[in-house]
């Protein structure tokens, strides 16, 4: 397998290996057999955001929301926009932090919404309000080096 690349399945927690060159030929967890990076985002649990967070060598970015929160709802949709744009380079995922209020302790989460981009098992950026769709794409091809 040609630099194959480590991706954790945000349905199963299983860690995939797929080749650099196949990310966009929409590969599948073989465990479970659910799409590893569709270009949608993915509603994720402690678990398994630490897992991803831990071990993908693909940039995954996180968006710390809340129900409650007017401008975390006006950018979801901003949010969605930039996980077509950015698939399969970026995975997308979000989690609720009134639901998981230990996540917000332990990321340092002092305001929501919040973007936070992980790679290699660090953060690499994080972009705080309600960001349109082209500035979250601004905002990871700074932290990455994504060029398209």
């Amino acid at each position: 397998m040609a630099n194959p690349k480590k991706i954790t399945c945000l349905e199963c927690g299983a860690l995939n290996r797929v080749p650099a060159d196949k990310l966009s030929a929409h590969p599948k967890c073989g465990v479970c057999g659910a799409k590893l990076n569709e270009g949608k985002v993915r509603e994720l649990d402690p678990k398994i955001l630490q897992k991803a967070i831990r071990n993908d060598e693909v940039p995954i970015v996180v968006d710390f929301w809340a129900p409650w929160c007017g401008p975390c709802r006006m950018m979801a949709p901003e949010f969605a926009k930039a996980a077509q744009q950015m698939a399969p380079n970026v995975r997308f995922a979000k989690i609720n932090t009134e639901e998981f209020p230990a996540v917000s302790a332990a990321h340092g989460i002092r305001g929501i919404p919040l973007l936070i981009a992980f790679q290699n098992g660090r953060e690499i950026g994080r972009q705080a309000g309600a960001v349109p769709a082209a500035g979250i794409v601004q905002f990871l091809k700074s932290k990455t080096a994504i060029k398209a």
